[in-house]
């Protein structure tokens, strides 16, 4: 099957956008497969994701340049553009933890992903034997307080080098640098083992613990320089109870984390998450 090219676009709501694009798309001859929208009436911002089969007379960088125009020029919106048949290369960060990392390394190769994990980079020495498992490259560096900024000069290099899309911070417990976030020139997506905005920093299981809270949850989002506050891509929670001690959370926290990141890492993956401002808007 030919590539079709997929659109994120977002602007001020004005009248017959739906009908313009799709419009558009129908009479250069091409097959829309799924679209869907949005409208922020607070902030009176259209949202919009619309994927489409061009026709075979049109090649699909010629598609792509002109509804970039059209979008960009007559509507006055901005879009991001993909082909379906891009496979983006992804990379892991871990530390111990090792919950997430087989998560995601099975999901890889049971095909779930239309992308290619490349390698992982670790502070620790302690999941080089999961890596070896599953044929992935593993680079170490020791990461202090002394050596923070010289390892990531090289984690950057390492990642240049992989050409990576998409960094996934698969439990690495080390904050990312202001210079690391503007260097990497690729999204980065963390699993924070909290319902965010709830216990964010360290511990949260046993933060959520002392509070007797009766859910718990986990947060997928998007790093920024704000320490856990980035755009929030997924969450889901579970029901507690008092009779849950800290490790019963930390187990069942373990269990919500593999979802929610797995989930987070599809959409993104997918092209179905547009972000604006602090939030984002997922498209099912």
């Amino acid at each position: 099957m030919s590539p079709s090219v997929i659109a994120l676009l977002h602007g001020p709501d004005q009248p017959g956008l739906v009908a313009r694009t799709a419009g558009w798309i129908h009479q250069r001859g091409g097959n829309v497969l799924h679209a869907d929208q949005h409208l922020d009436r607070d902030e009176n911002v259209f949202f919009q994701r619309v994927e489409w089969l061009p026709a075979s007379n049109h090649s699909i960088e010629e598609e792509m340049g002109s509804f970039r125009e059209l979008v960009a020029g007559e509507l006055g919106m901005q879009v991001r553009l993909a082909r379906s048949d891009q496979r983006p290369r992804v990379a892991l960060m871990v530390t111990k933890a090792d919950h997430c990392f087989h998560d995601l390394a099975l999901r890889q190769r049971a095909g779930e992903w239309d992308a290619d994990l490349v390698g992982v980079l670790s502070n620790h020495e302690t999941l080089r034997s999961v890596a070896d498992s599953y044929d992935l490259p593993f680079v170490f560096h020791a990461v202090s307080r002394e050596s923070k900024a010289d390892a990531e000069t090289e984690q950057l290099a390492w990642l240049g080098e992989q050409k990576v899309d998409l960094l996934i911070l698969a439990r690495y417990m080390q904050v990312l640098s202001a210079g690391f976030l503007e260097k990497i020139g690729c999204p980065v997506i963390n699993i924070h083992h909290s319902f965010l905005p709830s216990f964010a920093g360290a511990r949260p299981y046993h933060q959520a613990h002392k509070r007797g809270v009766k859910l718990i949850g986990a947060t997928a989002h998007y790093v920024t320089q704000d320490l856990d506050e980035g755009p929030i891509i997924e969450q889901d929670v579970a029901r507690v109870s008092h009779r849950h001690g800290a490790q019963e959370l930390i187990e069942r926290g373990r269990d919500l984390e593999k979802l929610v990141l797995a989930a987070a890492v599809r959409r993104h993956l997918q092209h179905r998450v547009l972000v604006y401002g602090n939030k984002t808007v997922v498209f099912d």
